[in-house]
């Protein structure tokens, strides 16, 4: 495979998911995503058919990045499920709550409003969030296997989690604070509490 043709194609990705998390998919335009990376239109075209194809790839590889940190996280011999599970959320935390105004994370920031825009960046966003709630599942899993964690079930927990943070993360932003954030750690802890 072309290095050069990689390289290209992530640096439109990277440049234009700084815009994106910070504005939005609608208000950003191709010219202003082309001017941030300093490529051309037809470099643009060369790579992604649409707008729509380069947000659906965007989305890809934010979860390809993101899932692969869970795996991480997932692969620390040293720690018992519980503690894998704590630092995950404490990085969703800091991630969420450093600066409100530009969320770090595109499913925060996304799914509400490509939901009804696109279908094939939707199910790219039900997938995505599916593979992590599945991750989360494991470590779940792996928490009670250690006894870190109480008898719980584990995708049951992870996707009752996951939503509280996502709407916790949706009203950190609306709020400008991360009191929101605080009080799902909080629930978390105690949910999580043998």
């Amino acid at each position: 495979m072309n290095t050069r043709y990689d390289n290209t194609r992530q640096h439109i990705l990277d440049s234009g998911k700084g815009l994106i998390a910070g504005k939005g998919f609608s208000s950003v335009g191709l010219n202003e995503i082309l001017k941030t990376a300093g490529v051309p239109k037809g470099s643009f075209y060369h790579y992604f058919e649409s707008k729509e194809q380069f947000g659906q790839a965007l989305l890809q590889d934010h979860f390809a990045g993101y899932l692969e940190r869970i795996d991480e996280l997932s692969r620390d011999p040293a720690a018992s499920g519980r503690e894998r599970l704590e630092r995950y959320w404490q990085r969703w935390m800091d991630a969420q709550s450093d600066g409100c105004n530009a969320q770090k994370c595109l499913v925060v920031k996304l799914s509400a409003e490509v939901a009804d825009l696109s279908d094939a960046m939707r199910i790219t966003l039900r997938d995505g969030t599916e593979q992590i709630v599945a991750r989360l599942a494991a470590l779940v899993e792996a928490g009670v296997a250690d006894a870190s964690l109480p008898p719980l079930e584990p995708r049951e927990t992870a996707q009752t989690l996951y939503q509280l943070w996502l709407g916790a993360s949706l009203l950190g932003k609306l709020h400008r604070n991360r009191a929101s954030l605080e009080n799902a750690m909080a629930f978390t802890r105690k949910m999580l509490t043998p």
